[in-house]
């Protein structure tokens, strides 16, 4: 009977282990990160008895998770990829957002040139000039618009990484934490399961904001590095990051890894290593070009607006100005050189920024990317290093190797763009030549377009005469006899005019430098042509296909973006569907689970009422 009572309390004591463990499935159908468990019986040892043997009972073995390493290291995976398509769709469509909100420049060049071309109507209207320094100062204010959007982006990306640090390393600390709790309540091999699945979910956070790297470190602990390897966690003791002002930009954080280097690029995956792509592959470039822009504009327009005469009768002056490109410091250099940089030829203007380093001998250029750039001249004053349209010297100091520089040639120049002309008087609408016919001329000679063609040339404002001496042939101030024919361009000292219709002999045609208070809109001309001119690009792209492009590169950045993020949360849903077909928790499946331990508790119960009624039975016959 002993045994008997023995078998049924052991299946009583087995059922409630079951019991138990159904019980906490369900208690925690809802909680992030459970896995499933399940109990396992094993058989006892039968006892033998003559020539049979006779069973024990069961005993419950142990309590083990419904868990696959590869199903979840796939989920954390997923999981990186998913955060890190995320972070990168949110910061683009920001990006986007700027481009294409309110302040488009587009609608600002559009209105600045239709302003000029409204003073070319009427070159000597004092409203006509005052809506066009409006106008100048709107396309100013937009330009300075998007830049400011665009640093307050480059603002978010440095809040998202102190952000993202301080997850990383309290989540690291956790973990850590963990693996000394796992380890000390591990006995006699069997794990407890609430805290493994306490450091999954630990480490699952941790995969969203970097790429992390699992593995076992013995004990029942784990080894977690992230990045290009770093060691974030190992064993019960982890590893502190931290920020730190780029070494070039102060405005600006970096990552830094526990010897003081910097690992941001090392950062690939998650919602970090998305802030430092975004930051370098499409807001950087984003700015560049808009600076590029507003360089061009600056540029074409002031060069333009200086071959014209003003109101005063002086040469135009500038219109618009913009800072030099910048020019910082490594914050660790040893030496005291000065480096200075110009855009000497806006043409060749990239939209690259630059790094300069001494090595000891000479200076050397490369991109921030690391590709070398040729470059030609020393540094030194009347010898500066010329590349892609810059002008890098070194006027003072004495550098020492390893010292560099980085240039910026565009990144912040929309953001130092301003109008200079405030006196409507000193808008150089004028020509600085005037091509007038003589009032005696009898034949149908009619000057036409009057073109500048070098107005540094030393004989540019010395009047000329164009007499002609025949219908076909005629002389500039005297000089040797030419021929003409409809249409034909006359060429003088640094201009061309263009004359139509046929002269008659002694008609005689003048060009002139412009009087003060001139009506000539010749100027005014060449200025809202500046709007179809080639700057960029070697004279093939305009200002406003320059800003056509950043739209598009940022737009194609924005969906690519959404492309990447609707793949991977696709990969991301299948990979948790197959993670949690293995070990989440089905109710109807526990429900099924619970009946089948009542039963059993119920029947080993029964057992033991049997055990206990044959017992009584047997010891009344041996009393009676």
């Amino acid at each position: 009977m002993a045994d008997l009572l023995s078998t049924g309390i052991s299946g009583l004591l087995a059922s409630q282990v079951g019991l138990s463990t159904v019980g906490h499935n369900i208690s925690n159908v809802n909680t992030a990160g459970y896995t499933r468990q399940t109990t396992t019986f094993n058989a006892r040892a039968p006892q033998f008895s003559g020539g049979y043997y006779i069973g024990q009972g069961a005993d419950a073995t142990s309590v083990q998770r419904a868990y696959s390493q590869f199903l979840t290291q796939a989920v954390w995976s997923a999981s990186s990829g998913q955060s890190r398509a995320v972070q990168y769709a949110g910061f683009t469509a920001a990006a986007n957002n700027a481009v294409s909100g309110s302040a488009n420049l587009q609608t600002a060049l559009d209105g600045f040139f239709g302003a000029v071309s409204d003073v070319a109507n009427a070159p000597i209207d004092t409203a006509s000039r005052q809506a066009l320094i409006g106008k100048a100062n709107t396309l100013v204010a937009t330009f300075r618009s998007l830049s400011s959007q665009f640093q307050q982006i480059d603002k978010q990306t440095n809040q998202q990484i102190s952000t993202s640090v301080d997850s990383i390393n309290s989540l690291a600390k956790s973990i850590a934490d963990l693996n000394g709790q796992i380890q000390r309540a591990s006995v006699g091999g069997a794990a407890p399961n609430d805290l493994l699945d306490a450091r999954d979910q630990a480490i699952s956070q941790l995969s969203q904001i970097v790429g992390v790297n699992v593995s076992d470190a013995g004990n029942n602990m784990v080894t977690v590095s992230v990045g290009n390897g770093l060691p974030l966690v190992n064993g019960t003791a982890s590893t502190q990051l931290s920020t730190a002002n780029n070494p070039y930009d102060a405005s600006r954080l970096e990552v830094v890894g526990p010897s003081g280097s910097i690992i941001s690029s090392q950062l690939g995956s998650g919602s970090l290593g998305a802030t430092f792509d975004f930051r370098t592959n499409v807001l950087d470039p984003a700015r560049n070009q808009l600076g590029r822009a507003a360089i061009a504009m600056t540029d074409a327009f002031n060069k333009q607006h200086a071959q014209g005469i003003d109101l005063n009768g002086d040469a135009g002056g500038k219109f618009f100005d913009i800072a030099d490109p910048a020019v910082l410091n490594n914050s660790n250099n040893k030496g005291n050189a000065q480096v200075t940089a110009t855009v000497t030829d806006v043409g060749k203007l990239g939209a690259s920024d630059y790094i300069v380093r001494y090595d000891g001998a000479k200076w050397v250029v490369s991109t921030t990317a690391g590709v070398t750039v040729p470059s030609t001249g020393t540094g030194a004053p009347g010898d500066p290093i010329l590349i892609d349209g810059l002008a890098i010297t070194v006027p003072s100091g004495t550098p020492q190797a390893g010292d560099s520089v980085q240039i910026q040639p565009t990144r912040n120049a929309a953001s130092t763009i301003s109008v200079v002309v405030s006196d409507t008087n000193k808008i150089a609408a004028s020509g600085p030549l005037a091509a007038t016919k003589a009032s005696t001329n009898t034949g149908k000679g009619v000057p036409g377009k009057l073109t500048v063609t070098d107005v540094a040339d030393p004989n540019f404002r010395t009047p000329v005469d164009i007499v002609f001496e025949s219908p076909t042939t005629y002389r500039v101030n005297g000089g040797p006899l030419q021929n003409y024919t409809d249409g034909d361009t006359i060429t003088g000292n640094g201009w061309t005019l263009k004359l139509s219709g046929v002269p008659a002999a002694n008609d005689t045609f003048s060009v002139k430098p412009a009087g003060s208070a001139s009506g000539d809109n010749g100027n005014a001309l060449a200025l809202a042509d500046v709007a179809n001119k080639g700057v960029l690009d070697n004279g093939v792209t305009t200002v406003g296909k320059s800003y056509s492009q950043l739209i598009a590169q940022v737009g194609t950045a924005g969906a690519q973006a959404n492309t990447a993020l609707d793949a991977q949360q696709s990969i991301l849903d299948q990979a948790m569907a197959s993670q949690q077909s293995l070990s989440g928790v089905n109710l109807d499946e526990e429900a099924s689970n619970l009946l089948r331990f009542q039963q059993a508790y119920a029947a080993s119960a029964q057992v033991i009422n049997a055990a206990n009624t044959i017992f009584d039975s047997l010891l009344s016959a041996v009393r009676g």
